[in-house]
């Protein structure tokens, strides 16, 4: 009981201090430090007073402070925390609490100081605490420090979850916000108007508003519960009534941003409240405001209070939203790109699908024509034969299209690696040049090549991908090169590197129609062409060199192309390889003598497996067949060795598909049966498909259809044997 007193009168003490008016009675005092501990004990945040000497003694803490620290009594509290201030905080803490207390008092006497903070609770967990104070010193009472605490224990458990929440804890601050002030307007009839001087109840429990005002339009009055820097600056006195009107339209001019003064001056105007607090509790509206240069982003809300009939009173809550509206920004421009690449690739999609489907249909149309063609003049073999010429020339052409949808699709997944294989550099050119210098004469093109000044021929690369993106800057410039032409290929070695590298340069040069300086800023993008097939006359879907481009990126490379409309075209393909001295190499001979091999073929398709025994069968190939996997593998199980000179395999059947057949024959204990050559005949054309195959013992992977010239002459190198045709 003495315990209590000693609080009640030094809550009396406290009260006379800042209520030193004469004409109250010391009964009046006594029912004033009542209210006021009611009133503190009510509260939701946590209350202290201690002295700022005697050791830092507790004076009075509210039920709330106790809850925070779970006791149940003021007795259990004092003993926690040795009643003390200094026992109330963490010992880790507590120094560099002192210190930030302390020169937050010296830096302002007005203020309230804050400090955040570590405490142990009555169960022994740790707790966070948020601390708002403020140092009082009088003659009669002595030097004091009253405190609002609030508990942030959670804030710092969910710290990485709050930023998903942040929205809806705002609305739910806000509407905490506008009850407290509700409550407070319905409690104001029932307090002295002197303790509305203790809002730093508000000040504890609304922090994310900077500033809040109290206005009655009736009496033209704004009365301030808290100040930012730019309210502060306009109200002298924080507890005094200033003319609405006037306020307002200093702020404006003062703080708002140009653009958003009318909007300002609209949105806050008695008349405008009134008319929206009659159909509504609260509104709020953003603005913008500049200070020291810098635009940051307000919003203000205004609260009806308004309990009387007939008047107008409401309370004005102000914040910063600058992350949420530059959340909601950067969510409109994410939006904004998104439907410009979405439309972009519509559009893409579109001109792709219209290109693809006319230059489609273009060779389908001759083969289905030409066919027609043949069969009406069986009698004349040399012109049916000329129309299956054309029926292949535009069945290959298709097929070309088909490839490099194909692969652009594998490159634009990145499945694609680089295969690093020694390989000779000017035979690869030289391949290249041969295969489409028939192209080139029958278009009357004058096509040359220079290797002259190639001094390593011998480097590791990625044979295959070097042959692709060359082979395609060719084709280019033999195609839309007129006739009459010229088309060139160079390759040089441009300088030596340390750790055996070298820098080497392929250069394809033509006297083409050339290229737009406009169009040359996207000729790398795929399905882009400067005219399509019916401008232009060249077939073509405009993937070639977005395939080029991505072969050359992958490689570590670099592609420069000079244009002129009209003149010509120059690509450049700069490719840095590990070198080999050119040694004499010797090559297995392959024998002369013409020789009937014996071939299993394995194809589950019956017109392809028809097909393949016909052609192979005319050409002196004796053919054995299986329909899959498996029969394959029991056929050379059960073969004596010998019998067999390769194995034609097709990859993707049923019951067991052309990998696991190669894998399981690698695995036969019989050398002569388990070391046959293997060719994949497949149209699986992606590089990881040929790794598979690598990877599966198959010495080789062609593609279908079947390439006759090609497949004769790996047959012969894996052999060593002339084929019989």
């Amino acid at each position: 009981m003495s315990g209590q007193n000693s609080e009640h009168d030094m809550i009396e003490q406290i009260l006379r201090m800042c209520c030193p008016a004469s004409t109250q009675t010391a009964g009046q005092d006594s029912q004033a430090a009542q209210a006021f501990i009611q009133l503190m004990d009510e509260m939701p945040g946590g209350f202290l007073l201690y002295y700022a000497y005697r050791g830092e003694e507790i004076i009075y803490a509210n039920q709330s402070l106790l809850r925070m620290f779970q006791c149940d009594t003021m007795e259990e509290f004092r003993a926690l925390t040795g009643n003390s201030f200094r026992g109330l905080v963490h010992p880790d803490d507590l120094d560099e609490v002192e210190e930030s207390i302390r020169s937050q008092i010296e830096a302002s006497q007005y203020d309230l100081d804050y400090v955040e903070y570590r405490v142990r609770r009555k169960d022994g967990s740790i707790g966070w605490i948020e601390d708002y104070g403020h140092f009082v010193h009088s003659e009669s009472v002595g030097d004091v420090f009253y405190v609002f605490l609030g508990d942030t224990t959670v804030k710092h458990e969910r710290l990485l979850r709050e930023r998903a929440l942040l929205i809806n804890e705002g609305r739910e601050k806000e509407e905490k916000l506008r009850s407290l002030i509700q409550q407070y307007d319905q409690e104001r009839s029932l307090i002295n108007q002197e303790y509305l001087r203790q809002l730093e109840v508000i000040e504890g429990l609304s922090i994310n508003y900077e500033s809040i005002c109290f206005i009655s339009l009736d009496e033209d009055m704004v009365l301030p519960y808290r100040l930012s820097r730019r309210t502060s600056a306009l109200l002298y006195d924080q507890l005094s009534n200033r003319s609405y009107r006037q306020f307002i339209q200093g702020y404006v001019d003062l703080w708002v941003h140009p653009e958003d003064r009318e909007l300002v001056i609209r949105a806050v105007s008695p008349d405008y409240i009134r008319e929206k607090l009659a159909g509504s509790q609260t509104y709020y509206f953003n603005y913008r405001v500049l200070v020291e240069g810098e635009t940051q982003y307000l919003q203000l809300r205004v609260v009806n209070v308004s309990h009387e009939s007939g008047r107008c009173m409401a309370v004005l809550g102000c914040r910063r939203v600058d992350e949420e509206i530059q959340q909601q920004m950067e969510q409109q421009a994410l939006l904004a790109e998104a439907l410009d690449k979405a439309n972009s690739a519509i559009t893409s999609k579109n001109t792709f699908l219209s290109n693809m489907s006319h230059d489609m249909r273009t060779p389908l149309n001759a083969i289905f024509g030409f066919t027609s063609l043949a069969k009406l003049n069986l009698g004349n073999p040399e012109l049916a034969r000329s129309y299956l010429d054309r029926v292949e020339t535009s069945g290959r052409q298709l097929l070309d299209m088909i490839d490099k949808v194909l692969r652009a699709s594998a490159l634009s997944q990145k499945s694609a690696g680089v295969d690093t294989v020694e390989c000779n550099l000017r035979e690869t050119v030289e391949n290249i040049y041969e295969f489409l210098c028939p192209q080139a004469e029958e278009k009357d093109i004058t096509f040359t090549l220079d290797c002259s000044k190639l001094t390593h021929t011998i480097a590791y690369a990625d044979q295959e991908k070097l042959k692709q993106l060359i082979m395609y800057l060719v084709n280019n410039a033999v195609t839309y090169t007129n006739p009459g032409g010229r088309v060139s290929i160079s390759a040089a070695e441009a300088e030596e590197l340390p750790n055996d590298y070298a820098v080497y340069r392929f250069v394809v040069e033509d006297t083409g129609i050339g290229i737009s300086p406009d169009f040359l800023e996207k000729v790398f993008e795929p399905f882009s062409r400067e005219k399509n097939t019916t401008l232009s006359g060249v077939h073509g879907i405009g993937l070639g060199l977005a395939i080029v481009k991505n072969l050359v990126d992958m490689m570590g490379g670099t592609l420069d192309v000079k244009s002129e409309v009209n003149v010509g075209s120059t690509f450049t393909v700069t490719l840095a390889f590990r070198v080999l001295p050119d040694p004499d190499r010797l090559q297995a001979p392959i024998s002369s003598k013409k020789t009937a091999q014996r071939l299993l073929l394995v194809e589950d398709n019956d017109i392809n497996r028809e097909i393949a025994e016909e052609l192979l069968g005319r050409m002196g190939f004796d053919i054995d067949s299986a329909e899959n996997g498996q029969i394959a593998l029991d056929k050379v199980t059960g073969s004596p060795p010998g019998r067999y000179d390769l194995i034609l395999m097709d990859l993707q059947m049923p019951v067991m598909d052309g990998w696991q057949a190669a894998a399981a024959i690698r695995a036969l204990p019989n050398p002569a049966l388990s070391q046959l050559p293997i060719v994949a005949l497949s149209a699986n054309m992606l590089d990881s498909d040929q790794q598979r195959s690598k990877d599966c013992g198959i010495n080789a992977h062609l593609l279908k259809p079947m390439d006759l010239a090609l497949l004769v002459s790996t047959i012969e190198e894996l052999t060593g044997t002339r084929c019989p045709a």
